[in-house]
């Protein structure tokens, strides 16, 4: 790519209108001084003291926030959470970021607040430790009433954005956001929409998904093809070139170190090598990076190579933000890519 076409594509990004639909989350960091550790007279047990708590959105919220980061113009916030002082959290964080709207950001006593916390000892030039996390989310099938409520805000918003993204981030199918109803409600709209850049993500999988553009690992692009998971890079490029002829939409396949596969509805398939690590590493929230720079970069008119090398880049830099769900500015891209803007 270009410097001229790297500009190109980031000055697009103030124009934008995203809608990110799924799984919204509370991250919060509980900072531990391990030199402050006491023990309990009650209990006998160590006593871990926390010196700082910081919470951001996670989840969908860390795609949300690489498209922050990006610069991206006007962004909706779809998903929900419950009416707890998690929640008030969450929201709160959502309500800081520039250009996020919450308008259909649901708050509800319906449903509990999904919500990591993760106790992090600051171990000084070790840079910080993670305990065991503590997780809170909901174990029971989100109400109807919500599910017509998510329903309607994506009815709402079809028309008005340049593209969807779809994030299913709960391990219990039909407990979050992307329910059932949710997915038929986006098979009906992408159908009545087909130029509309719609990019769907999912922990458990993408079966029975409608044909919208998807992003997945080798596992998973061997399950939705009903075969063994692609080994090499040649496999993996031939089989997304199947699945993207088959739906009709992009297909992404991120391979870990070997970076990612892109195949176009066309015919079109390419594939880039992850950059070199430069030090110490935590891929937490990389994916999350590819997925917002994929849909950005479309949406702003790059071609497949061009925003598998931006969502590459993004990755890189994510993964060596340690002690924390990191995100890729534009001025980081071009530091890393060598555009000067």
């Amino acid at each position: 790519m270009t410097s001229v076409r790297f500009t190109q594509i980031a000055c697009a990004y103030p124009t934008l209108r995203v809608a990110v639909v799924g799984d919204f989350c509370l991250d919060r960091y509980l900072e531990i001084d391990p030199v402050r550790t006491e023990k309990s007279i009650e209990t006998g047990l160590s006593v871990h003291n926390v010196v700082n708590v910081r919470a951001q959105p996670g989840a969908a919220g860390t795609v949300l926030n690489n498209l922050v980061a990006l610069g991206i113009g006007t962004l909706f916030a779809v998903g929900f959470a419950g009416d707890d002082g998690e929640g008030f959290e969450l929201r709160r964080e959502l309500g800081r970021l520039r250009g996020v709207r919450l308008d259909h950001f649901l708050q509800t006593p319906l449903r509990r607040t999904f919500t990591y916390c993760k106790p992090l000892v600051l171990d000084g030039g070790a840079g910080p430790r993670e305990l065991n996390r503590l997780d809170s989310k909901n174990w029971t099938a989100t109400p109807a009433e919500v599910e017509s409520h998510l329903r309607q805000s994506l009815l709402a918003l079809w028309d008005q954005v340049d593209a969807v993204l779809i994030m299913d981030q709960v391990d219990l199918a039909e407990t979050g956001v992307i329910t059932g109803g949710v997915l038929r409600e986006v098979g009906s709209l992408a159908g009545r929409r087909p130029g509309l850049l719609v990019l769907a993500d999912s922990r458990r999988g993408l079966r029975g998904y409608p044909a919208v553009s998807m992003k997945m690992n080798c596992v998973e692009l061997g399950m939705l093809l009903s075969c063994a998971p692609p080994e090499g890079v040649e496999q993996v490029r031939r089989a997304a070139a199947e699945l993207a002829g088959r739906q009709g939409r992009y297909v992404f396949v991120t391979l870990s170190e070997r970076g990612l596969v892109g195949a176009a509805p066309g015919g079109e398939v390419e594939h880039l090598a992850a950059m070199p690590v430069r030090g110490a590493i935590d891929i937490v929230g990389a994916g999350d990076a590819v997925s917002a720079n994929l849909a950005s970069a479309l949406a702003a008119g790059a071609s497949l190579r061009e925003a598998l090398e931006l969502a590459n880049a993004a990755a890189s830099i994510v993964i060596h933000q340690l002690g924390t769900t990191g995100t890729a500015s534009v001025a980081q891209l071009a530091g890393l890519l060598g555009h000067d803007r």
